[in-house]
């Protein structure tokens, strides 16, 4: 019998997966917010996957557990998806967990009564205003080399979205931290990844990252000192119009991601005893924006 599968949260992220299973004749049970009938995701080459629904939107309609969570909400809105968590999981259920950070064991592992396999995303999409989800590059999953991710190995084979399995997770997740960390900044500004090209703006993202790349190295993640200026050069050709979910966020006036994109490495350097100049100034500006007052 073929795993049953789930995604709770079918944004950006949640559409591309469940559009790449449906594609492959593994429709998934979707679970979100805001009932629809269908998603709809645009392909790099133009082309547009309907997946059917219905959205479910409350957790006490569906029946019973399934083999695989993709969970594919914001760091933020992972108590609101608890009932999900508890309705759709049992003690074999592995939760792959797609969402930025590198705590996500920590995070959604006291919702869970499972295992939480945490992953890396490596692909830009976004919502478009009717819904669609356009997605810019083929999606890309990067796993931890543990037991549980043979399971989302097996459900994503044969799918438009590769899966990569590393025994160095931690270089990886912090790898995508930097670029995470660095496109916050966005989202102080306004901007899109075209305000990488300015002359100030790469040398701030330099001095952030430098600390970001220390505070990396402290945490166990085997990256050369090379790493920021790799970020910088990333951001700066891609696309000048391509945002990030956390400037979406931002221009929606709804909560950020600031504690898991950018607050972990002020933490963490902390623990570490590392100064973090630039994050003691982005860090209180992202929390500010998301949390208020004012």
């Amino acid at each position: 019998m073929d795993p049953s599968i789930a995604i709770v949260g079918p944004g950006a992220i949640g559409t591309t997966v469940a559009a790449a299973l449906h594609e492959a004749g593994r429709t998934p049970l979707l679970a979100g917010r805001t009932p629809r009938e269908h998603l709809r995701l645009r392909t790099p080459d133009g082309a547009v996957v309907v997946v059917p629904g219905q959205v479910h939107t409350d957790p006490t309609t569906v029946s019973g557990p399934v083999d695989v969570v993709f969970l594919a909400v914001k760091a933020t809105q992972i108590e609101a998806a608890g009932p999900w968590l508890a309705a759709l999981g049992h003690a074999d259920t592995v939760v792959c967990v797609l969402q930025n950070g590198v705590e996500q064991e920590a995070s959604v592992g006291p919702w869970v009564a499972g295992t939480v396999l945490p992953a890396v995303v490596w692909f830009p999409a976004q919502a478009e205003p009717d819904g669609t989800v356009a997605l810019r590059r083929p999606p890309r999953l990067t796993l931890p080399d543990v037991p549980a991710a043979q399971l989302v190995v097996d459900v994503l084979e044969g799918t438009r979205c590769a899966v990569d399995v590393t025994e160095d997770f931690v270089t990886v997740a912090w790898r995508k931290l930097l670029h995470n960390a660095a496109a916050g900044l966005m989202a102080l500004s306004g901007r899109r990844s075209g305000m990488f090209r300015r002359e100030d703006v790469a040398r701030l993202t330099l001095d952030y990252l430098a600390e970001c790349l220390a505070v990396a190295q402290a945490a166990g993640a085997r990256l050369g000192d090379d790493v920021p200026q790799d970020v910088l050069d990333g951001l700066r050709a891609q696309p000048a119009d391509l945002g990030t979910s956390i400037l979406t966020d931002r221009a929606a006036d709804r909560p950020l991601e600031w504690r898991v994109r950018n607050e972990v490495v002020a933490r963490l350097g902390r623990t570490h005893g590392i100064p973090t100049p630039v994050s003691d100034v982005v860090v209180p500006l992202l929390a500010a924006a998301s949390d208020g007052p004012g």
